[in-house]
């Protein structure tokens, strides 16, 4: 018999572990015949947000863009998308960013499909150009070694372009890959795990962590990873970059 109050999901000041075993359903208006999960949003000090959608058969998916852009992963399964005119069939690994003031439609999911979903505020730039609708998908060979370390590698899914004020990449740690240093840093992240075993130090707590899990890292949370286990270790994670990093 296993005990309910026992759980792997930790929320601290700067950071959190969310395991699925916590997870409790919400209500988006438009997001229907769906399960959503909020894992990651402002009600706990982040400056993101982030969701996990499992779609059933006929699960639809409408909205529009306001002050947040949206950045929809498929984790499994596949799903029909049209943003902004153009229409897709979007299958496990392939993404697609919506910016602001955008109309999208998800419809016509296979039983089960998953997307996890990157919400962030945008932060206009001077000269530069609000980003147009982007697909893409999840590709080995367009990661590039890190830090010359061919254990780790590291695919960047948006352009690295200054009108982008989020990055969303895929971090893959091939067997006993591990990070060359503690980060300690401005940008913010959350991720999910979606492959493997690892563990995963955050502000000097060290957690284990599988795939299914989520992370939430403030601004100058320190951090460390290693693959743990005999596969991959890959998460997909979110960033904020590109631009001036005071307020006044």
């Amino acid at each position: 018999m296993e005990i309910s109050a026992l759980t792997r999901s930790v929320v601290k000041r700067n950071h959190a572990i969310i395991a699925p075993d916590g997870y409790i359903n919400s209500n988006v208006p438009g997001w229907t015949n769906c399960t959503v999960n909020v894992i990651i949003n402002e009600q706990m000090g982040a400056r993101l947000a982030q969701t996990l959608i499992t779609l059933r058969d006929g699960g639809r998916l409408e909205g529009q863009t306001k002050a947040a852009q949206i950045f929809f992963y498929v984790v499994e399964g596949q799903v029909q998308v049209a943003v902004d005119g153009q229409e897709r069939r979007l299958t496990q690994g392939q993404f697609v960013y919506v910016p602001i003031e955008k109309d999208y439609l998800f419809t016509g999911p296979t039983e089960g499909t998953q997307l996890l979903t990157f919400h962030k505020v945008y932060e206009p730039l001077e000269g530069q150009a609000v980003p147009g609708v982007h697909f893409g998908e999840r590709d080995i060979a367009k990661a590039p070694v890190y830090m010359n370390d061919p254990a780790l590698r590291i695919q960047e899914l948006l352009p690295n372009e200054l009108g982008f004020d989020m990055a969303v990449n895929i971090f893959t740690y091939s067997t006993g890959g591990n990070l060359p240093m503690v980060e300690t840093h401005i940008m913010e992240h959350g991720l999910m795990y979606l492959e493997g075993k690892a563990i995963y130090m955050l502000d000097q707590h060290w957690y284990p962590v599988k795939k299914g899990d989520s992370i939430w890292m403030a601004p100058y949370c320190q951090q460390w990873a290693t693959a743990m286990g005999q596969e991959d270790s890959v998460y997909i994670y979110y960033k904020n970059v590109n631009r001036f990093p005071t307020v006044m």
